[in-house]
Order: C-alpha cells, then sequence, then structure tokens
C-alpha cells in the first residue's frame, strides 16, 4: 500500500500530468470561437443591428487577445491564483450577459454588453496563461512540442463545444451562453491543484519524444473523426442516439493522453544516478558542466593562492605587506573584484543576452522582438482577415456551405498549431536552424494560398481557407516557442500575452480597413451599374444615394469582391516572410549552439 502511494503522489506531481491537464483545459477554454453562434440570440433578444453586434465581435477580439494583466500577475501570483482570476471573469461577464438575454434583468446599454463581453472572454486569457506557463517551464526542452500541442487544442474548443452541445440538447440558444459562461470555469477549477510548474530533470525518460509523437497521433486521429463527422452532420440527417455517441467517442479521445503519464510512472522502472545523469537534457548538462568548469577554476585559483602563501618564507611573513609577496596578492584580489563589480554594471546596463531572461521591457528594447512582432501583426492579421471574411467570400461566390468552410477552416487551424510546433522542433533540434525558418515557410505558403485566390481557379475557397486557416494556426505555435528561446521561460507569460495583441492589430487595419473599403467599393460600382440600367437617368442620382446608405442593399458578388484584398495580403504574407527571415539570419549562430549537444 506505501508503494501505490508513493506512485499516485509521484503521478499528480509528475509534469506529462501537468501538460495532459493543460490539454484538458486549453481544449475548453477557446470559447471565442463561438461568438458566432450566440451572435444571433444576442442579436434578436436585444433588437440590435449588425453595425452593432460587429462592436461585441471586438470587445470579444479585445478580450481574447489583451491578456498583458494575465502575463504580470504570472510574475507575482501562483497559477492557481491566474485560474481563479479566471473564473471569476469568465462567470461574471457572460453569467451577466446570459441574464440579460433572457431577461432575467432589464436591458444594458450596448457600452455595457461590450464590457461585460470583454470581461467575460479575457477569462480565458487567464487560462492560457496558467497551462503555457506551466507546461513551458515544465518542459523548456520541448518548447515547440508544448506550445504547438496547446495552441492546437485551443482553436479545436469551438468544435469540441459544438459536439458536446448537440449532445446535451440545449432548450434555446440563449442557454447555450450559459454554457460558456460556466463550462470552461469548472474544467479549470477541476484541475486548478494540478496545472503548475515542475521544476524538476528527475523524470526526464529518453520516451519523452515518444510520449510527444503518441499525443501527435491523437492530435491528427481527432482532426480526421472531427472531419468525418461534421461531413455526415452536413450530409446526413442524424438523430440524438447517433449523435450522443459521437460526442462521446470525442470525449474518450480528448482523454487519450492520460496513458502517456499513467505508462512512465506506474509501468515503467526506477533509473539509477547514473542513467538520470545520462537523460538529463543537453541544456541543462551543459548548464551544470559550465557551473563546474566555473567552480573547478575558481578552487584551482584558491588552491593555488593558499600554496602560494605556504611557500612563502617565514622570514618574509614578519615584513610589512609592501615588502612581501602577500601585498601583490591583495591587490590582485582587489583588482579582480573591481572587474568583476565593472562587468556586472555592464551587463546591468546592457540588459541579458539571447536565451536568458527578459522582462518584457528588456525585451521591447530589442529589435528581434519588434521585427517578431510585426512579422505577426502581417502573418497572422492577414489570416485573421481571411477568417473573419469567409462568409462574405462565400456568399459573394454564390456558395451557400458555409459553416462546411468554417469547419474546415477551424479544423486546419488546429492542425497547422500542431503541425507548426513539430516542423519547427525538427527544423530546431535535427539541424540547428533558427525556428522562425519555420515561420517564413508558413507565411509564403500562405501567400501562395492567396494569389490561388486571386487566379480563380477550381477550389478557391477551399484552398484559400485550407492554407490561411493552417498558417494562422502555425503563427503561435512557432513564434511563441521562439519567444520563449530568445527571451527566456522566466517572463513568459507577460511575452506572450504582448505577441499575442498582434493578431487583432493586423486584422484591424487588414480588414477593418483594407478588405471591408475595397468590399464596399466594388459593391458600389455594381449598385451603380445596376442602376443604370434599371432607372432613369433622372432618378439615378437619388436611387444611387438610398442604396449607398443602406449596408444591407450594398452587396458585392464575383470573385472581384476579395480578389484585389487577397493580392494585397499575399504580398503582406511575403513581407512578413522576409521579416522572419531577417530574425533567422540574426539569430543564427544562437540556434546552432542552443541545441548542440542533443544533435550530436
Amino acid at each position: 500500500m506505501v508503494r501505490v502511494h508513493e506512485k499516485v503522489k509521484e503521478f499528480v506531481r509528475h509534469r506529462w500530468v501537468v501538460f495532459v491537464c493543460a490539454m484538458w483545459d486549453m481544449s475548453f477554454a477557446g470559447t471565442s470561437y463561438m461568438f458566432g453562434s450566440i451572435s444571433p440570440v444576442i442579436k434578436s433578444s436585444m433588437g440590435f443591428n449588425q453595425k452593432q453586434v460587429a462592436f461585441l465581435s471586438v470587445a470579444k477580439d479585445l478580450g481574447d487577445n489583451v491578456g498583458l494583466l494575465a502575463g504580470k500577475f504570472s510574475q507575482l501570483y501562483p497559477i492557481s491564483t491566474l485560474i481563479l482570476i479566471g473564473v471569476f471573469q469568465n462567470v461574471l461577464g457572460y453569467g451577466l450577459v446570459w441574464l440579460v438575454v433572457t431577461h432575467r434583468l432589464p436591458a444594458f446599454p450596448l457600452w455595457l454588453l461590450c464590457i461585460l463581453i470583454f470581461v467575460g472572454q479575457n477569462g480565458s486569457t487567464y487560462y492560457n496563461t496558467a497551462a503555457l506557463v506551466s507546461s513551458v517551464q515544465s518542459f523548456p526542452e520541448s518548447r515547440g512540442h508544448v506550445v504547438g500541442i496547446l495552441k492546437g487544442f485551443v482553436g479545436l474548443s469551438g468544435a469540441i463545444w459544438t459536439q458536446i452541445i448537440a449532445m446535451m440538447n440545449l432548450p434555446d440558444q440563449a442557454s447555450l451562453i450559459f454554457i460558456i459562461a460556466v463550462g470552461p470555469a469548472m474544467v479549470s477549477l477541476a484541475l486548478i491543484f494540478i496545472i503548475k510548474p515542475v521544476h524538476t530533470y528527475q523524470q526526464s525518460r529518453a520516451s519523452d519524444e515518444s510520449g510527444f509523437m503518441f499525443i501527435y497521433s491523437i492530435c491528427l486521429l481527432l482532426a480526421a473523426y472531427m472531419t468525418g463527422v461534421l461531413l455526415l452532420e452536413n450530409m446526413l440527417h442524424l438523430d440524438q442516439t447517433i449523435i450522443s455517441m459521437f460526442a462521446l467517442i470525442l470525449i474518450i479521445l480528448i482523454l487519450l493522453p492520460i496513458i502517456v503519464p499513467i505508462l512512465l510512472v506506474f509501468f515503467s522502472g526506477p533509473q539509477s544516478a547514473d542513467q538520470e545523469a545520462l537523460l538529463e537534457p543537453p541544456l541543462l548538462q551543459a548548464t551544470k558542466s559550465k557551473n563546474v568548469i566555473g567552480e573547478s577554476s575558481s578552487t584551482a585559483r584558491v588552491t593555488k593562492h593558499v600554496e602560494n602563501e605556504k611557500s612563502i618564507p617565514p622570514n618574509l611573513e614578519v615584513l610589512p605587506l609592501s615588502e612581501g609577496p602577500r601585498d601583490m596578492f591583495q591587490i590582485q584580489a582587489r583588482l579582480w573584484q573591481a572587474l568583476t563589480n565593472a562587468l556586472r554594471k555592464i551587463k546591468l546596463k546592457n540588459g541579458p543576452r539571447r536565451g536568458e531572461d527578459f522582462t518584457l521591457s528588456q525585451a521591447m528594447a530589442q529589435a528581434d522582438f519588434w521585427v517578431m512582432f510585426f512579422s505577426l501583426v502581417m502573418g497572422a492579421g492577414s489570416g485573421l482577415t481571411i477568417i473573419n471574411n469567409m462568409g462574405q467570400i462565400c456568399q459573394s461566390l454564390g456558395d451557400n456551405n458555409v459553416n462546411v468552410y468554417v469547419s474546415v477552416i477551424s479544423i486546419s487551424n488546429f492542425l497547422g498549431r500542431v503541425g507548426g510546433g513539430y516542423f519547427s522542433e525538427v527544423i530546431v533540434r535535427n539541424f540547428g536552424y533558427p525556428r522562425l525558418i519555420a515561420l517564413a515557410v508558413i507565411q509564403a505558403m500562405m501567400s501562395l494560398g492567396l494569389f490561388y485566390y486571386v487566379v480563380g481557379l477550381v477550389g478557391q475557397v477551399y484552398v484559400v481557407g485550407i492554407l490561411n486557416g493552417f498558417g494562422y494556426g502555425a503563427h503561435w505555435s512557432i513564434a511563441l516557442a521562439a519567444a520563449s528561446e530568445l527571451f527566456g521561460v522566466k517572463n513568459f507569460g507577460t511575452l506572450y500575452n504582448f505577441l499575442t495583441m498582434a493578431s487583432p492589430a493586423g486584422s484591424l487595419f487588414l480588414s477593418g480597413f483594407v478588405a471591408s473599403t475595397i468590399y464596399d467599393y466594388y459593391a458600389e460600382q455594381q449598385a451603380k451599374h445596376r442602376m443604370m440600367q434599371t432607372f432613369e437617368a433622372s432618378n439615378l442620382a437619388i436611387s444611387y444615394h438610398v442604396i449607398a446608405n443602406n449596408s444591407e442593399v450594398l452587396l458585392c458578388e464575383g470573385n472581384i469582391c476579395f480578389s484585389l484584398t487577397c493580392g494585397i495580403l499575399a504580398l503582406v504574407c511575403l513581407f512578413a516572410a522576409s521579416l522572419s527571415l531577417v530574425i533567422a539570419h540574426r539569430t543564427r549562430r544562437f540556434y546552432a549552439q542552443l541545441y548542440e549537444e542533443s544533435r550530436r
């Protein structure tokens, strides 16, 4: 019984259990992807028009991406405190929205509803920060795998919730807001005492890579399963029993990664001290070897100093210090201390070097940080622009299968986050190339997909949806892992939440200004052309003025509506790729040495 009790304690404190629980938390934390499902009931219940719903959408995006406070709190408070804050905001914000929509509370003005949705959605930044910080600090050697898998499950959480809600058979759409308010909070509270950093390397095993491969296989199985289920639900009329069975199978697939820590704890033999030393990560071995070398050299200097003192003839020991060798030793010691203090001051003045722990203010003083940020603004902003306008893209082409394309983008986003982390990890560990080379390749691939839409070839919506969904997802697994390598993991929560603001910043300009302006221009031109064919010249000006001021009438049709936008976005992605290559060039020596031991 004592042995079993010890194994259970080891299991609960195992870093793989922390990672798997973080995966489960992320599987239900991505509620921002469900806004499209709750916006119709908010619109109808509150009597809003489309422009007012758009304000709510902006508030949701800001809440989902502005997490600087969560990052700062991750440096000051335990992970459990972050989760509690996220739970409080999630329940308070969306809970009050649910009470208003169901008329249990009097109607709130639009600005107050925007604040509530911002507060409710901002709770997810605390969940994300807690999961990512705990996992990255527990697996500092496998940041690409960890970030890619966790961000992948965030992208898939919308589809997961859709299947679970279909199994629950809710009485009305307003109940979905209640699920968003309490669902992620219940999952996070259940895991609050497990999700925390594990700062130990005694559990490192050669089977860690096999564990990640097993989880990657589950990710691919999940993506294939979700694709099959979505196709069946769109092509066939399924009864409630089959839908419930699909949801139960999905939950079982989500739970399967727990097999990895179970095998490592209960079915792997104990390691000897020598084996543990051999299995320590290369980065830790390198750090230890440097410390040992430094300690050995210091010891050698001290020993030599003592031996020299012992070798002083007795007749010299009674001489004044200025007349014997002891004075030289004191002078050397003072010079060495002065040199050490000077070097310490220079380091404090110049800040940490690449790979050391940066604060946000120190990172913002580095060119690498801003080049990476603007690469994300352009690359991730272009991907989010396509995702946000997919409904209008389908409408302009006369395609009514919007839900199918949205599901395809969601699954591609998931695969991009998982695959991007794996691909970048391979080129870093096996070849010693900078991680941002993988991001440059992804951004070039997005550019090809956008050019494909411009040409107007067969299946253009599928191509642009898959490539941009995959590319958008890959941005977050590659860039965040690179940020943890270049700027350290100690303040990763703050750095992560600042970098995530690049996505809404890029979308605000590319979607809110570029895409919408071009769409409205061509819509007005088409409206003007139709009026010229329908009305007499005397009524043209009045009719055009009426139509131009009615946003519901201004609809654009044809490939031209978004072909120019996609062409601009393609060039933007190419420029983003060039910025990623600039960082890759600047950090090539750093990456050549970072995982050098693992390539031997």
